[in-house]
């Protein structure tokens, strides 16, 4: 008999190993993500993060802006404030939004043609010209951005150009709602 061989040893004179059985039997079998908790795959990838993040500091993030419709807005602004004060306030916050997302674009592709001329430079020392020629490229592209972001930020200075669409659809949703409330407490009613 070996130095270990007790533990190996079945004790059925009290019956422990018998009970133990056929409880093992009568249980049910626990799946294993109760205990464990198991890595999660994240939707993104790190190319797709990147790609997003890029886009959101590009013009596509002023495009977005300007795309977006405020009529909704503009409704339900009426419902809970029904003012001119407050569409006046509310269309000065929309430009100050669309002023905020200027400079933020404005700043990103400054930073980007610094960048770009940096690698420009490092890129034709090295004699890399394929690489400085996609790189030009990219700084055209950064400059002609640039100039649209002036352009729209000159229209809305201005009152006029795609920006002025943001304060149209804003206007027509606040008027809508106080059309709205006319409508519900004045019209609906009998003589």
């Amino acid at each position: 008999m070996g130095l270990f061989s007790f533990f190996n040893r079945k004790e059925s004179s009290n019956g422990v190993d018998n009970l133990n059985s056929t409880n093992q039997k009568n249980l049910p079998e626990i799946p294993e993500n109760v205990f464990l908790e198991k890595d999660k795959p994240q939707n993104n990838s790190n190319d797709e993060t990147n790609t997003k993040s890029s886009t959101e500091n590009g013009i596509n993030l002023l495009l977005e802006f300007l795309e977006k419709n405020h009529e909704g807005k503009g409704y339900d602004d009426a419902l809970i404030n029904p003012d001119n004060t407050h569409l006046e306030q509310n269309i000065e916050a929309l430009k100050n939004d669309l002023e905020r997302t200027i400079r933020k674009l404005k700043i990103f592709y400054e930073d980007f043609i610094r960048e770009i001329d940096f690698h420009i430079g490092s890129r034709s020392r090295s004699g890399m010209v394929d690489t400085v020629e996609e790189l030009t490229v990219k700084k055209e592209t950064a400059e002609n951005h640039i100039r649209q972001i002036i352009e729209i930020e000159n229209d809305a200075k201005n009152n006029t150009g795609i920006g002025q669409g943001v304060i149209i659809s804003y206007t027509r949703g606040f008027r809508n709602g106080l059309a709205a409330i006319s409508h519900h407490s004045i019209m609906k009613r009998t003589f």
